[in-house]
């Protein structure tokens, strides 16, 4: 049998240990293990010597040798003393290919399962890199022995490792969405923890003005803290993210948090009606098993008056994505402005009649240019309606594409955006108050 001569030709050149011999058969055979098929080959192997030897072939002792001293075998060991009626002296083994690390999985799966338990998780990967060299010998080595139906060391490792983890946890593997993600050097004995995020998708409404979706650094001292910013480094005292992020951290036991939004409403807008979609990411969190009915609350409580949110579930790192490209989708605006005359019945149809089904040409407003690319940009409005408050100040409620800038929609933008109110009406027209009402994924 070919899978016989290749092992007998290995063991007679070096010493390989039942995880190692049995690697390089991992294909053939299914649902036994390469330790087991390693051993079993030696097995296969010492019997047919034994066989020989009886029938007075004395190269089979040759091979009962190597079997004991290359392969570690007792039963090799056990036929030499009795053929020979000699005492053998046991050597040192050390495996060629794996220095006899597979003789440390259970140590590993205890070390690895000891630091994975200040976690909360339900699955699991193990990743394995090995010292410089480890993979290069095996390489060499299969070639050495034309070795085709053979498995590489580091799966070999990984799948052992994870299974006795699997065991001491009672927690799966899992190959495309792992919690936690586990590297383990076994040469070296390091076992090293990623943590994967903890994904939680929401809407806020934002009940309050001049609050920052995200931090804004103090421009004047950069984050460093000085007299203008009160020492905290900070523009604004708090933002949305903020208010959201301290409770989330506290009951995740996370380090830190990433926001993720679908688009953003001006510091001195609202964010009313059904709220703005969002994902924090909670980065290295020791809780996942978390009541989100009693998380939402405690935001809420925290940041009453200012902020709340609600719907919060479970996400994933795709409704980030998702969350992020709601930023091109419909948005319904309220925007009160104030005209420099007074403003007729007939001048607030034309108004309505020409912000309705058209499409509006923006060129980067000025008051952004410092961070956004200088391009034109074309959004559509879907639908405009208007009601006067006061001789000189209407309302306008806008559902249009979103990244439309509604405040330059209002003022022209000293004509850089086309149509707008005050082109429309020929009249200067200034936003008063600016809300979000719904934001549509």
């Amino acid at each position: 049998m070919e899978a016989l001569r290749k092992a007998k030709k290995i063991l007679s050149k070096y010493p390989i240990c039942d995880f190692c011999l049995g690697r390089q058969f991992a294909l053939l055979g299914y649902g036994i293990e390469n330790r087991m098929r390693g051993y079993a080959i030696k097995l296969l192997l010492a019997m047919e010597a034994h066989r020989k030897s009886l029938a007075g072939n004395k190269q089979a002792i040759n091979l009962l040798k190597k079997l004991a001293f290359n392969g570690n075998l007792e039963m090799a060991y056990y036929l030499l003393e009795k053929l020979t009626n000699k005492k053998l002296d046991r050597k040192k083994f050390t495996c060629y290919l794996c220095n006899n690390n597979f003789q440390k999985i259970e140590q590993l799966a205890e070390k690895t399962s000891e630091k994975m338990s200040k976690y909360e998780y339900s699955t699991f990967l193990v990743g394995i890199f090995l010292p410089e060299g480890v993979e290069e010998r095996e390489d060499e080595f299969k070639a050495e022995f034309e070795i085709t139906y053979g498995e590489s060391i580091k799966n070999h490792f990984s799948r052992e490792i994870g299974k006795k983890i699997a065991e001491k946890t009672g927690k799966k593997a899992d190959l495309k969405k792992p919690e936690i993600v586990v590297l383990i050097n076994p040469f070296k004995n390091i076992v090293r923890l990623q943590i994967n995020p903890l994904y939680i998708y929401g809407r806020y409404r934002k009940l309050v003005r001049n609050l920052p979706q995200s931090m804004w650094i103090c421009t004047k001292c950069m984050g460093k803290g000085c007299e203008a910013c009160g020492w905290t480094g900070k523009k604004y005292p708090e933002s949305v993210a903020e208010l959201i992020s301290k409770p989330v951290l506290e009951m995740t036991e996370g380090e830190r948090s990433a926001f993720h939004a679908a688009g953003r409403e001006d510091v001195d807008a609202r964010m009313l009606g059904a709220g703005r979609q969002f994902v924090i990411e909670v980065k290295k969190p020791k809780k996942r098993f978390i009541d989100l009915w009693a998380l939402e609350n405690a935001i809420n409580n925290y940041a009453k008056g200012k902020i709340e949110v609600l719907g919060l579930t479970f996400a994933s790192r795709e409704d980030v994505e998702r969350v992020k490209k709601g930023e091109r989708t419909e948005k319904t605006y309220r925007v009160v402005v104030e005209l420099e005359r007074k403003v007729s019945d007939e001048d607030l149809k034309l108004l309505e009649s020409a912000l309705t089904n058209c499409r509006v040409s923006q060129q980067t407003p000025i008051r952004v240019l410092h961070r956004r690319a200088d391009k034109t940009r074309e959004k559509y409005i879907y639908e405009t309606k208007v009601n006067k408050l006061t001789p000189k100040m209407i309302e306008l409620r806008i559902r249009c594409e979103g990244g439309l800038y509604i405040k330059e929609l209002v003022t022209g933008d000293m004509g850089r955006t086309k149509p707008s109110v005050s082109e429309i009406l020929k009249v200067k027209a200034v936003p008063i108050e600016l809300d979000v009402l719904n934001v549509k994924l």
